[in-house]
């Protein structure tokens, strides 16, 4: 595979993974621009799996109290890491249910340009009105089960293509007054469960298919790039938050929009 073709999907991964630009509106631009092939499920993996790096290492302290907490949580104790577990619990359970209920009607209706184009400006919309309107009074320590079902519930709507995992939960944690920076983080904490059940059920149906490839430098490159990708990322998205809003954001996702429309109709 074409180093150029890898350090792309990883960028692309890398970069809009975390970003509330919707990375799904970039991959299909990026395949109309470039005439890009599917890379595959074996490279695909390998994204996720650096991007899950990425994340956990830039929150290496909050992901050992989430280890921590499931410890607790099976113990019966009561910590605040159990609650910090026990809320990542509750707000991943949504996007696993539907996924496994809802996976093929996604995969059959809704991955169409047309969809991703109106999802990639409606949700945009809906971010700049919930960024503008919500309050910054409530933090992480906070959170409440409630609140982090619903946050879980808005990442559901991340499975249809142009929603952006990131920008729906951030969304739905400013319209619940938690500040910028603790909206982003528990946004970034709550991928790392879904990124991994998403990347084990793939790999499961991988293997379950016989399709299964050798992990080989391709795969080994894509993730360490990927990795890299994200980790600046994320770094540069908690220190835009701690002192500006989302709209640059959102003014981004109103022209990958029109642009993703401009492509569907030209």
């Amino acid at each position: 595979m074409d180093i150029e073709f890898l350090i792309g999907l990883a960028l692309v991964q890398g970069i809009t993974e975390f970003l509330p630009v919707s990375s799904s509106g970039h991959l299909v631009l990026a395949s109309q621009l470039t005439g890009w092939d599917d890379q595959g499920q074996t490279i695909d993996i390998a994204l996720h799996v650096g991007t899950l790096g990425a994340v956990i290492a830039y929150f290496w302290k909050d992901s050992l109290a989430m280890t921590q907490g499931g410890w607790d949580l099976l113990r019966g104790q009561s910590t605040e890491a159990r609650r910090l577990c026990l809320l990542l619990v509750i707000g991943t359970l949504p996007v696993i249910l539907a996924g496994f209920l809802l996976h093929g009607l996604i995969a059959d209706h809704l991955r169409s340009v047309g969809v991703i184009a109106a999802t990639t400006i409606g949700f945009g919309i809906l971010l700049y009105i919930a960024d503008a309107r919500g309050s910054q009074a409530r933090t992480v320590a906070d959170m409440s089960p409630g609140h982090a079902a619903i946050i879980g519930i808005a990442q559901a709507f991340a499975l249809i293509p142009g929603t952006s995992r990131s920008g729906i939960t951030m969304t739905a944690a400013r319209m619940l007054g938690y500040d910028r920076e603790s909206a982003a983080r528990f946004s970034m904490l709550l991928s790392i469960p879904t990124i991994l059940a998403a990347g084990g059920l793939a790999t499961v149906q991988v293997l379950l298919a016989g399709e299964g490839e050798t992990l080989g430098w391709d795969a080994l490159i894509a993730a360490g790039l990927a990795f890299v990708a994200a980790f600046l990322t994320i770094g540069g998205l908690m220190a835009w938050v701690r002192r500006a809003s989302l709209t640059p954001f959102v003014i981004y996702r109103l022209v990958l929009g029109g642009v993703l429309l401009f492509v569907l109709y030209n």
